[in-house]
């Protein structure tokens, strides 16, 4: 099964349902006339030149001519390369140089035409190109770029004309491709964030994708009655497949409230468009707690969705099934290396296995903990590095020894997050190799002392991390964000602390924030804040 053949499928049974609507453009389309158009893009795009293998990048926010791409690349065999939204100029040469990319297909931009301008500043000889002759020294493989806008630019090719174009072509240019493609070879090359070191594209099959997302649809009792809500970027895993591609394996409907995270127009897609799932980090979760909308919002068509990309304060997660009425949300673990989830917790979990763990493996992944140290197994309770085997990426692109370091000789992949298996087999994440704190030789977990700062009843958020110490090694910083209209004076925290904290855990400084560096998935960048820190207090 491949990702194209989902669709033919879904289209088939579900033909009238609707499989997509993109509130920012007034856009409904059943399944029918989804894949009516994802077949068009695919036959334009091969008439232009594009092949099976050809990677294919694509910038642009959420919006509902991204979907239609991603899936007629896939039914063409072509390679999604996804560039994130807040893409810089060094980040996109980097991108399309590395990723040897033969097509660049872009919108003008988010608030105008930056992206235009960057593209003309990477590609200063595009004004003076025609269509026919472009090529590029700087980035050689590129040889097409699209434009999904109303407005004509020279060098690029309109997305809507090589639609229309499709249209008119004989079916047959598209049967024969996909006759050629296979659900093991590559459909997805994702960049990794890059935190340490350039980023590393992440190749994932048709397979992997399909049967981790087969799984976690299927814990989440998704069915083609169901509604899913799309606030989280397309740009990056948890969008383009752990939504999208969930969506489509079930028949169920697709609903982009807007082109970024916007709290107030989400809660309103929520309850206009009976929304029964939501997904985010927990970061996003608590934006659209704080909106002014959220208290007048009617949740009751809510049941479910998934929190993800971080640790689910305990408080947090009570708040998404009490006030949201989303009862049946689980908590899901995984990496784009592992092709997206490696674990998931049930509904039908109990609130305190929803918020201390991360579930247990899905079907066909395995999970075992290892001695960061020595990389032996551990016994069951004892912390370690987080390892998965069962549907992991074929590697990251032209980077044989980072895939080495990986994903070791007998399949492996090798998290570097932190963790432990308890008795019952539910995976409990303790935090990040790279994050955990080193005092004085005693190892803290920064999740242990958030939890006991989450409880504060004037906390929104807060997060722990280590900053160097001459004497120790490292000390604590805890970063507080404050409850609208509460006031909280640092002393106050510290006898908090003081009474609930061993003398070790208590952190060294804090500092009252009102947002945290993040991610465009909503995930808390620490090493950022930790590099802030070192600077403020002076610890260079």
């Amino acid at each position: 099964m491949t990702i194209g053949k989902v669709l033919d499928q879904m289209s088939s049974r579900f033909s009238g349902r609707e499989a997509l609507i993109d509130l920012s453009s007034n856009i409904r389309l059943s399944y029918q006339e989804f894949k009516e158009k994802v077949d068009s893009l695919a036959k334009g795009l091969i008439q232009l030149g594009l092949r099976k293998g050809d990677h294919v990048a694509l910038w642009a926010p959420n919006r509902w001519e991204w979907i239609v791409t991603q899936f007629a690349l896939a039914k063409m065999g072509a390679v999604l390369m996804s560039v994130d939204i807040h893409c810089q100029p060094h980040q996109l040469e980097y991108l399309l140089q590395h990723s040897d990319s033969k097509a660049l297909i872009m919108t003008e931009g988010l608030k105008g035409s930056e992206y235009l301008e960057m593209i003309h500043h990477l590609l200063p000889e595009l004004k003076k190109v025609s269509l026919e002759v472009f090529s590029s020294q700087k980035f050689q493989e590129l040889k097409h770029l699209i434009l999904i806008s109303d407005r004509k630019i020279k060098g690029m090719h309109p997305w809507k004309e090589i639609l229309e174009k499709g249209e008119t072509l004989s079916d047959s240019l598209l049967v024969e491709q996909e006759r050629s493609i296979h659900d093991e070879e590559v459909i997805t090359l994702l960049y990794t964030s890059g935190t340490t070191g350039s980023p590393k594209g992440v190749m994932s099959t048709h397979f992997g994708l399909i049967q981790t997302n087969w799984a976690s649809s299927e814990n989440q009792r998704l069915t083609e009655k169901d509604r899913l809500c799309l606030s989280v970027p397309l740009s990056h895993m948890f969008g383009c497949i752990c939504v999208t591609l969930a969506a489509i394996l079930r028949g169920a409907t697709l609903i982009i409230p807007s082109e970024t995270f916007d709290p107030e127009r989400i809660l309103e897609a929520i309850e206009k468009e009976r929304c029964t799932a939501i997904y985010g980090s927990p970061s996003a979760f608590l934006s659209l707690m704080e909106s002014p909308s959220y208290r007048k919002t009617d949740f009751r068509m809510l049941p479910t969705g998934i929190m993800g990309g971080a640790q689910c304060p305990i408080e947090v997660m009570k708040r998404v099934v009490e006030e949201m009425k989303a009862r049946e949300i689980v908590i899901g673990y995984g990496l784009t290396e592992s092709s997206s989830w490696i674990t998931m917790t049930r509904p039908e979990d109990p609130l305190e296995l929803r918020v201390s763990t991360v579930g247990k493996a899905l079907p066909g992944v395995e999970l075992k903990i290892v001695d960061p140290s020595t990389g032996e197994e551990v016994t069951r309770g004892t912390t370690g590095e987080i390892c998965a085997r069962g549907f992991n990426m074929k590697g990251y692109y032209k980077m044989p020894l980072a895939t080495a370091r990986t994903i070791d000789p007998s399949g492996w992949l090798h998290t570097g997050d932190l963790g432990y298996l308890d008795d019952k087999g539910y995976l409990r994440i303790t935090g990040r190799l790279k994050e955990v704190i080193n005092k004085g030789g005693e190892v803290i977990y920064p999740s242990e002392v958030e939890e006991i700062l989450f409880s504060h009843p004037k906390i929104s958020n807060v997060q722990v991390f280590g900053v160097p110490d001459k004497v120790k090694g490292e000390e604590l910083a805890a970063w507080i964000k404050v409850k609208e209209g509460e006031e909280l004076k640092e002393e106050e925290i510290f006898n908090f602390c003081k009474e609930r904290l061993p003398p070790s855990h208590i952190p060294r400084y804090f500092k009252f924030v009102k947002e945290f560096p993040m991610t465009p998935l909503g995930k808390i960048q620490k090493f950022k804040m930790r590099d802030m820190a070192i600077k403020e207090y002076k610890l260079e």
